[in-house]
């Protein structure tokens, strides 16, 4: 009764059927023994001819072992001898059993539990849970990315997003390629330049993609992002980032600020003050900011706050030609300001002028991309960063691709 129990269990169907099993209470194992019926036939799928053979008998047969989930607090191995069969021109292949998943020795239903435990805890703590090699985790991952990816199907993408990130502090940039309907990456390169345009554009086509389709494209106002998107996405029309063209100015009130603090101490540790939202601001922030808006400071860093402050509240336009009449007004302020950083950023925002009202039809941000991105730096910290590339790629698809393993492993939502 034990074994039909397990039987069913493990979902170990004709022709195989469990011999035996070995209970080691001592050594907290479970050992499973699953054999085949005398005369059974199998088949065998072979990729490189694209055809499968049916009805084989086995050649001969290799003993085979793989890690299986725990008995309660067990480990659970199986163990078969595996049949192997000979093809047309006599060649012999071993059978694929039901159970096995796509690393050499893990069970489908093992490998479905340890993409879900990375994806909620770093690998290297999955490792040491589960008792097995970080190596040949990361080996796993690789393969479940790069097959499930094979499936991928953007032919109804629209808009992406785009931005860089960092590996580590410091180290190699990857940029990031998202959907910025289903908010998730669709493609991971590396470096910052237009190339890596190219290489999604091409990665983009081989997914039943087609570039030309790619009407909107959010990006910050990088030359190489620019660059790249006119030469490989040739229908899309850019919209910059608000966020992005927000931390430019941030970046010339803070200046200004600077500059004004070595005359007027009052400013010293007020940085945050002037760049963050009033709606974020402490208590104590609001207090302090109140108390530097009195008429007789007449201070060049409030004055730089509020062209910063103004130039948000564009984006509260009714129309477009309310949201562009706006951004005129804001640009003659900004630019009539004396404030040399705030003329500059103005200037800048000028210079790229369309994309900045392409806003108010396509009304997309790289909002997302933040999103994903602090999702991605959370793990990164808890991992305490990724030795190469390939493993920080793999975990970016990981947490923000939302792939469907199970197109690979049927038994991925069974966990």
């Amino acid at each position: 009764m034990t074994k039909e129990l397990f039987q069913m269990a493990l979902n170990v169907t004709d022709p195989w059927f469990i011999n035996d099993l070995k209970f080691d209470a001592e050594s907290k194992r479970l050992d499973i023994y699953i054999d085949f019926k005398k005369g059974s036939t199998f088949s065998f799928f072979d990729e490189k001819e694209g055809k499968e053979f049916v009805g084989l008998k086995a050649y001969d047969t290799h003993n085979k072992t793989w890690k299986h989930l725990n008995f309660f607090e067990h480990e659970c191995y199986l163990h078969a001898r595996v049949p192997r069969v000979k093809l047309e021109g006599g060649r012999v292949k071993r059978i694929t059993t039901p159970w096995e998943g796509i690393s050499n020795g893990f069970t489908l239903l093992f490998e479905a539990f340890l993409l879900q435990l990375c994806q909620a805890m770093p690998v290297n703590k999955v490792a040491t849970i589960t008792k097995t090699s970080d190596d040949k985790l990361w080996s796993m991952l690789e393969k479940y990315t790069d097959q499930t990816r094979e499936y991928e199907d953007f032919k109804e993408i629209i808009s992406i997003g785009l931005d860089e990130t960092s590996r580590a502090k410091g180290h190699e940039y990857i940029t990031l390629f998202v959907d910025l309907l289903e908010r998730r990456t669709i493609f991971i390169s590396g470096g910052k330049d237009n190339t890596t345009v190219q290489r999604f554009a091409e990665d983009f086509e081989s997914h039943n993609g087609n570039v030309r389709e790619i009407e909107n494209v959010s990006c910050d106002m990088s030359p190489a992002f620019i660059k790249g998107v006119k030469e490989y996405l040739p229908k899309a029309q850019i919209t910059f980032d608000k966020f992005h063209i927000l931390k430019i100015i941030n970046e010339a009130v803070d200046k200004v600020r600077k500059q004004e603090v070595s005359t007027n101490k009052l400013l010293t540790g007020t940085r945050y003050i002037w760049l963050k939202n009033y709606n974020n601001l402490t208590v104590k922030q609001k207090e302090t900011l109140v108390s530097l808006t009195m008429p007789n400071m007449n201070l060049k860093t409030m004055r730089a706050y509020n062209i910063r402050q103004a130039f948000q509240e564009i984006y509260q336009a009714s129309s477009l030609e309310e949201f562009t009449t706006y951004l005129r007004k804001w640009y003659y302020w900004a630019t009539h300001s004396r404030l040399e950083p705030i003329i500059k950023a103005a200037k800048t925002i000028k210079r790229h002028w369309d994309g900045i009202v392409r806003w108010y039809e396509s009304k997309i941000n790289n909002g997302i991309l933040e999103g994903l991105n602090s999702v991605i730096q959370a793990a990164k910290s808890k991992a305490r960063g990724y030795r190469t590339f390939k493993n920080y790629k793999i975990i970016v698809y990981l947490l923000t691709g939302k792939l469907d393993f199970s197109l690979v492993n049927h038994r991925f939502k069974e966990v």
